[in-house]
């Protein structure tokens, strides 16, 4: 195994242990379905494209198909759609119904399979898609840290506002920019893509954590009858 395939394992282990530890732990305790499965998604697409690696399988094997449909999945409806939704919980109080969840992750299969089945006939337009719902992802993002930021979260905002950052930027390179000297395969771009979306999903969990729990003072206090403390 070569430096440049070790890095993309090690890479890819990071997102598939965050996405599956993480992703049951937004269940567990926070009865967040929709971000609890699509950080799930977002794993068990990394141990299917380990395996497509580790095997070299190529790209008339089912595991490709596979991966890119977890791939347009999450870049078209889950991490951005879904993401929004699941971190309103704490931002706005939302509390999606089963409807919603469900019809998110409806949405998002149905939205996965036709880019994915139908990238060529859709062309062009189907890549700045998912920069356009990047994009509206990201102002809410920063959004988002800037809540963190007012509550006195700071590290939390500082480590969502990088792992936002960099997220753009795997996006907005995804399908438009490659890096010089790497492989048919991508292996190099994977190796920042992997270690960005495992980053993110780390981010996102504390920073989360971390605004459930100040939620929670908010209301102890309210009951109590004092001012919540704000930074």
């Amino acid at each position: 195994m070569s430096i440049k395939e070790l890095l993309f394992a090690v890479s890819d282990i990071w997102m598939i242990a965050v996405g599956f530890t993480y992703g049951i732990k937004f269940i567990r305790n926070y009865k967040n379905y929709l971000l609890g499965i699509e950080w799930i998604v977002v794993a068990t697409s990394g141990t299917n494209f380990l395996l497509y690696g580790l095997l070299k399988a190529g790209h008339d094997s089912p595991m490709y198909a596979f991966a890119y449909f977890l791939d347009a999945f999450s870049r078209s409806i889950g991490i951005t759609l879904i993401l929004v939704l699941g971190l309103m919980k704490v931002t706005h109080r939302y509390k999606p119904s089963a409807a919603v969840d469900i019809g998110a992750f409806a949405l998002a299969g149905v939205v996965g399979f036709l880019l994915s089945h139908f990238a060529e006939e859709i062309g062009l337009p189907g890549k700045f898609f998912y920069i356009v719902v990047n994009v509206l992802t990201t102002i809410f993002l920063i959004y988002f840290v800037k809540r963190l930021w007012g509550i006195g979260e700071r590290g939390h905002a500082a480590w969502a506002a990088v792992a936002t950052a960099c997220g753009f930027v795997i996006a907005a390179t995804y399908d438009f920019v490659s890096i010089p000297g790497d492989d048919a395969e991508h292996t190099i771009f994977y190796i920042f893509a992997l270690s960005t979306w495992g980053l993110q999903m780390f981010a996102y969990y504390r920073a989360y954590r971390a605004f459930d729990a100040y939620n929670k003072r908010v209301d102890a206090q309210t009951v109590s009858g004092s001012a919540p403390a704000t930074a």
